[in-house]
């Protein structure tokens, strides 16, 4: 037997989540754990394919790279990344891989199902392209954070991951603490000032701030997944993108994407995300709300533009009815969003 109980704003987004359901599936895991696998949400084939794009797309900057040769895999032959392997300029938040796979039906329905409704829109985000052990990249450590100010509550945003490549023990992936979705109120309530928080929707802790969650039974596990998997969490949940260990040899590929009721949206964020998108912009995790104008130019470390910088995507994506209201730039109603000045 399932039941939901919840309080809602006026607009239906959740308030503060007081969810109580035993619905026999995935999201139970998000309830229980703060993360969940749907496991095969994109046919083995097509996530190949979708690989393969993606690296289509990293090769295409300089004819001197090659997969094959580790000394090619330095930051001349490369496009500009940021330091947690995700790539946000270049118009690449729009090619037509990344549209493709968010349109895949079990990825779309996954969060259809969550949120109670296919009227959904999603995040402009990014693909992380990780090559292992890289000769003139540093490795990033642990940056555990959530992606939830502590001015909200309750579950009003879930991220998502489609996984591209095999992600065992040694390689790149997911760091999550598990149940530390349901600490995080409690975290900010009893161990922080309420004078010292930000609207910003993101809070990066520190050792000491971490033990408080692991005293609470909250320590990190890595996720495995395989090519295909949809990975979902809620962004209360304390987590942070693993680097690959020193046996890997996987090149982690992934795309984040992440799904919320379109009518969560104001107009004004409507008319935000129609502007990104006129622009092939990426935004952060959220699709609803926290929308920030990445634009599409690329800075070289010495802060002149990318000499190849793309102000459109490399392939363009099929324009569809479904995209566009997946993108918030067509109302569900059909009426076109005016784009922000």
């Amino acid at each position: 037997m399932t039941t939901l109980t919840e309080t809602a704003t006026s607009t239906g987004q959740p308030d503060v989540a007081t969810v109580k359901a035993t619905f026999g599936d995935w999201r139970d895991d998000l309830d229980r754990n703060g993360y969940a696998i749907i496991k095969g949400a994109i046919p083995l084939d097509r996530a190949v394919d979708y690989q393969k794009q993606a690296f289509d797309w990293l090769s295409s900057f300089s004819s001197d790279f090659s997969f094959e040769d580790r000394s090619t895999w330095t930051a001349a032959n490369l496009p500009v990344q940021n330091k947690i392997n995700t790539f946000t300029a270049y118009s690449v938040c729009h090619e037509k891989f990344m549209w493709d796979a968010r349109l895949e039906p079990a990825v779309v329905d996954a969060f259809a199902t969550l949120w109670g409704t296919s009227d959904l829109i999603v995040s402009f985000d990014a693909p992380n392209i990780t090559l292992p052990n890289r000769p003139d990249k540093p490795k990033v450590g642990a940056w555990p954070h959530v992606d939830q100010s502590p001015f909200r509550r309750g579950r009003v945003c879930v991220q998502g991951l489609i996984n591209l490549s095999h992600s065992g023990p040694e390689d790149g992936g997911l760091m999550v603490y598990p149940g530390s979705h349901n600490l995080t109120e409690e975290f900010f309530d009893t161990q922080t000032s309420k004078s010292d928080w930000t609207r910003n929707d993101i809070y990066l802790f520190s050792k000491d701030e971490l033990a408080w969650f692991e005293s609470k039974g909250a320590k990190p596990h890595k996720i495995c997944a395989e090519p295909g998997d949809l990975l979902v969490w809620d962004s209360r949940t304390v987590h942070y993108g693993a680097e690959p260990g020193p046996e890997s040899n996987t090149i982690r590929t992934v795309i984040y994407a992440s799904y919320a009721p379109a009518a969560w949206a104001s107009e004004e964020t409507l008319r935000e995300k129609a502007k990104i998108w006129r622009h092939w912009g990426g935004t952060t995790h959220w699709p609803h709300d926290n929308v920030v104008f990445r634009d599409t130019r690329a800075r070289l470390a010495d802060g002149s533009l990318d000499p190849r910088n793309r102000s459109q995507p490399r392939v363009m994506p099929d324009i569809s009815d479904r995209l566009l209201k997946l993108a918030g730039a067509r109302r569900y109603d059909g009426t076109e969003v005016e784009p922000a000045e």
